[in-house]
């Protein structure tokens, strides 16, 4: 006799489902590499688009590179000087670096202080919308002639701007911990530690990745306004002292150099951040989760 086999039919269903699943699971993935490819390549092919015309135009036209120097230039012109400015682009990243260092430790201190007593908030939070709204190169040269560092001046300069985005943005999410879990909290008495930790802390985080973001930029921007500002020279200055020299001397090419420079360190520091909030956030938080589309 000839054998039959008999499947199930709760078998072949699932089966069926496993095939499907698999093959959702390989279209997202698809989905997702298209994605990446795209997010890195679109960009590119915009900047390469905008520099071949920038190129050709300043070509076709015969523009003096004292008024506008073609991108090839500013390219050779930076490998030429890469010694004197790399000096400079060292100095602006640590200048940077510290100063949002600051800005994180007194930044995050202060919103815990604020959140966990009242009467601080009331005291000093004016002080630091104050020092929020007032522009720092109308300060800077205040502060320049108080502080007898230069290097100490040109610091504090980047730290009061990189300084509020951070504390606002913490004390934001230390308040927006959810009231009901306050409460059950409470209920099991929780001590304050246990409190911040695993409440206050988690909330606060997605909030405090999006001002670190932008107090990145802002402390760059505070390092060299001020360095503008106090108009230092010498070698242990940075890349807006470089500008400055280039400009007075009217070598153009240089000053696209070391603008150059400072645009790219603050394109690093954004990528940077917005890599480490996908880090830190990309497994539980909605804001830095990926969807399925």
């Amino acid at each position: 006799m000839a054998s039959t086999s008999i499947i199930e039919p709760g078998v072949a269903l699932q089966d069926a489902d496993a095939t499907s699943a698999d093959a959702l699971r390989a279209r997202d993935e698809r989905l997702r590499r298209r994605e990446r490819t795209l997010r890195i390549v679109v960009p590119i092919a915009v900047v390469a688009l905008l520099l071949i015309v920038w190129e050709a135009l300043v070509r076709i036209n015969n523009v003096p590179h004292y008024i506008i120097p073609a991108p090839t230039l500013i390219l050779s012109t930076l490998f030429e000087n890469w010694g004197t400015l790399s000096s400079a682009l060292w100095f602006t990243v640590k200048l940077t670096l510290l100063a949002l260092l600051a800005a994180i430790v007194g930044g995050v201190l202060l919103a815990i202080a604020f959140a966990l007593f009242k009467w601080v908030e009331i005291g000093l939070f004016p002080i630091a919308v104050i020092l929020q709204v007032t522009p720092i190169i109308a300060i800077a040269p205040l502060i320049l002639i108080y502080v007898s560092s230069t290097t100490a001046a040109l610091l504090l300069c980047a730290w009061i701007v990189a300084f509020f985005p951070i504390l606002s943005n913490t004390v934001i999410g230390l308040k927006s911990a959810d009231s009901n879990l306050r409460d059950l909290f409470q209920l099991y008495k929780a001590s304050p530690w246990q409190t911040f930790r695993y409440l206050l802390a988690p909330s606060a985080l997605p909030y405090f990745m999006a001002g670190l973001k932008i107090a990145g930029g802002l402390s760059l921007i505070g390092a060299v306004v001020a360095e503008f500002t106090a108009g230092t020279a010498g070698r242990e200055t940075g890349l807006a002292s470089r500008i400055l020299e280039s400009s007075f001397r009217t070598e153009i090419p240089m000053m696209f150099a070391a603008l150059l420079l400072v645009s790219l360190l603050g394109i690093v520091i954004f990528l940077v951040f917005a890599a480490l909030s996908r880090l830190v956030l990309g497994h539980w938080h909605e804001s830095e989760m990926r969807r399925e589309r």
